[in-house]
């Protein structure tokens, strides 16, 4: 199984940010030792093209020069450089290499991304660049391009099972039936003023396992009844997670899993390609969000393996 990295580039943050930095090396780190079935690719950076599918040019312009109103960088709290400007290309361009790379494989991923609260002209909350949105953008113009004259359109599902909700991804597809937003998130967690989604299921703090396994399955059914897509990108945030500082929500690691493999078993079954990305984690510990991460890929190399073994799906192929 494919997964794409960037944490070459750091952000050269204050001294006490309270962003995690470190959390994307020590994730490398850890699959490189523990995971051998993972093969781990540098991420390719995206281009003005793509990254337009989805952002105002103005905005991507903005980001490379350095230009930013103070006020946008202070909405996504991360300190302008050419590492920032560069990182963001590259958590973007990790996840459109593993949507290319499952398209053939059946699954891979970023160790990076899930960049939720970016909007079409601006970032937040720690994200620049939307790399869920201009993924499902992008793949969708090279399907139209291989099969426009023989296959529907590609319709694409976001499951987002970040303890925030995706408000920048929300907007960004509000008015398109052609991707399918669903979000499992706190209802009383940041961003205080939701985007409406597609499926948006907001959950009371101290949620634990059993309830958000079972809002979860609700989730999944009504998906299917609305939606029938052809790739899914994941958010397997490790925000859920009883540790996490920001998150409020109650869930165990084996409960993280178990969500985790619901949503692979999902996309498996169904022969439905996923790309999944990690979001957001932010344990008092940073073990903790490094583990629940590792989880993740614990369970994602079981269904590579049954992909691999299993019929290639029509999806990818010209």
């Amino acid at each position: 199984m494919q997964a794409f990295y960037s944490d070459q580039f750091v952000l050269p943050l204050p001294e006490g940010h309270r962003f995690p930095m470190a959390k994307y090396r020590l994730l490398r780190d850890r699959l490189a030792a523990e995971l051998p079935q993972v093969q781990l690719v540098q991420a390719p950076a995206a281009t003005d093209g793509e990254l337009a599918l989805a952002h105002t040019p103005a905005y991507i312009d903005a980001i490379a020069t350095g230009t930013v109103a103070p006020a946008v960088m202070r909405e996504i709290g991360f300190p302008w450089s050419p590492a920032m400007a560069e990182r963001a290309r590259r958590s973007v361009g990790a996840t459109l290499a593993a949507a290319r790379v499952a398209m053939v494989d059946g699954i891979a991923a970023n160790l990076a991304g899930g960049t939720h609260h970016a909007y079409a002209d601006k970032g937040g909350g720690f994200c620049v660049f939307n790399d869920v949105a201009v993924t499902a953008r992008v793949m969708q113009a090279e399907w139209s391009r291989l099969h426009a004259a023989r296959r529907p359109a590609l319709q694409v599902a976001v499951i987002d099972l970040d303890v925030h909700q995706g408000n920048g991804t929300a907007h960004i597809f509000r008015n398109d039936p052609s991707v399918f937003t669903l979000s499992l998130h706190g209802d009383k967690n940041f961003p205080f003023r939701k985007e409406a989604g597609d499926l948006d299921v907001a959950l009371a703090d101290g949620c634990g396992d059993v309830e958000y396994l079972a809002a979860l399955e609700h989730a999944l059914e009504t998906l299917e009844q609305r939606c029938a897509p052809g790739l899914v990108l994941y958010l397997a945030g490790a925000d859920p997670h009883e540790g996490d500082r920001l998150g409020r929500l109650k869930l165990t690691f084996e409960g993280l899993q178990a969500r985790d493999r619901r949503v692979m078993d999902w996309c498996y079954t169904r022969r439905i390609p996923v790309v999944f990305v990690m979001a957001g984690g932010y344990g008092v510990d940073i073990a903790t969000t490094v583990q629940a991460q590792r989880n993740t890929y614990q369970v994602a190399v079981e269904y590579a393996a049954s992909w691999c073994r299993s019929t290639p799906s029509p999806i990818g192929n010209a």
